[in-house]
């Protein structure tokens, strides 16, 4: 796989020096094992001890608590690329490292992140987050899961859905109502640690792809959770979740990009190796101007991602960027993978073949982590529109 095209001039030897270690330990730790994950349906809790003491979770994290203390997006994103050049599951790592330990790792008190941080940068706790559930998709806004205050504990009740990590998580950051008046203004973030009465968990779910990542619901009946659990302020969580969404989409995006790179050098490789007519299929005009137009649309997607990445560091990605970035590199994935399947012929239709994996994980690209159609809602309402 040749290395992401845009992203060199972005790098420094210390970041490269990252991607080594990382390329290394994927092929050491995940790349012979992964199948059996795939069928088990669950990566193995060994990794993620592995992956904590390689320095490879909790990126960000102070290190006081174990953690690399690099705010650098830069280190997430070459983790995310790759995970993807490996064939390795990428979005219980993104949900740990870009979405929840982002939030502990700035958003808790010095008490929270003691409690919390060491075991999530060493691999001994694993995280997910919740604010999916069955009657409430992107918009945050009308989550039903309600927190009420009685005491020292909030006493929670709803039920969560498609939850990455869902199974292997010893925290989850759950999205609850604690002020059911006020509308999106009235949300919480509290964290519910594995064992707590009244939280369990549903069969794992049967995904179409991305099979090694455990996705389960979850389910909160008079779930007491303790008050010292609260991240921030009450009623606050709704503006933590919109100052976290960014970052989220540019780890989708992120893996979007490095997934449509991976599959444009996969079929690059078979269209000049793979012979019709004497000739290889790469040679005619058809498929020459196929393989041109996905060239120069990656191309595009690595650079305006790259835009984006700089943003993010210097703590000027707007909303609607990444919603830009979001969207459009995603639902590039969904059709790059569609093109380079087709031209692998019945040999991308098997099973075993690596671009049949890559389509059927692109397709939840373009619906976790806010819709394409959200995504566009969200451009054209910064458009005064």
């Amino acid at each position: 796989m040749r290395e992401p095209s845009g992203t060199t001039s972005l790098l420094t030897a210390e970041h490269e020096d990252f991607r080594k270690m990382a390329r290394t330990f994927l092929e050491r730790e995940a790349v012979p094992y992964h199948d059996q994950w795939e069928k088990d349906g669950i990566v193995d809790r060994d990794l993620w001890r592995r992956a904590g003491a390689a320095g490879l979770l909790g990126m960000d994290a102070p290190v006081e608590y174990g953690g690399g203390g690099e705010p650098d997006f830069r280190f997430h994103a070459i983790l995310a690329e790759e995970l993807i050049r490996a064939r390795v599951t990428a979005p219980g790592f993104v949900a740990h490292n870009d979405i929840v330990s982002s939030y502990l790792a700035t958003r808790t008190t010095p008490e929270q992140r003691q409690r919390w941080l060491p075991g999530l940068c060493s691999g001994e706790l694993v995280a997910a987050i919740a604010m999916s559930e069955p009657e409430t998709g992107s918009n945050v806004a009308d989550i039903r899961t309600t927190a009420v205050r009685d005491g020292d504990s909030y006493v929670l009740n709803g039920q969560k859905t498609f939850i990455t990590n869902g199974e292997n998580a010893d925290l989850v950051l759950v999205a609850a109502r604690t002020a059911p008046q006020r509308g999106g203004s009235g949300l919480s973030l509290l964290v519910v640690e594995r064992d707590t009465p009244g939280f369990s968990r549903g069969p794992r779910m049967e995904k179409l792809g991305w099979q090694a990542s455990d996705t389960c619901e979850l389910f909160f009946d008079d779930c007491r959770v303790p008050a010292s659990h609260l991240i921030g302020k009450e009623n606050a969580g709704m503006a933590y979740l919109m100052g976290g969404l960014p970052r989220e989409r540019l780890s989708i995006a992120t893996v979007a990009v490095a997934a449509c790179e991976r599959m444009l050098e996969d079929v690059l490789e078979y269209a000049r190796q793979r012979h019709a007519f004497g000739q290889p299929i790469g040679s005619f005009q058809h498929n020459r101007f196929q393989l041109a137009t996905m060239d120069t649309e990656v191309t595009i997607a690595r650079v305006f991602l790259d835009h984006c990445v700089t943003e993010l560091n210097a703590r000027r990605l707007s909303a609607a960027d990444a919603a830009k970035a979001k969207w459009w590199t995603t639902e590039l994935q969904v059709d790059v993978a569609n093109r380079a399947l087709q031209l692998h012929g019945g040999y991308g239709y098997l099973k075993e073949s690596p671009i049949s994996r890559e389509w059927v994980n692109s397709r939840v690209q373009t619906i976790y982590g806010g819709t394409t159609e959200i995504m566009k809602e969200l451009i054209g309402r910064s458009l005064g529109l």
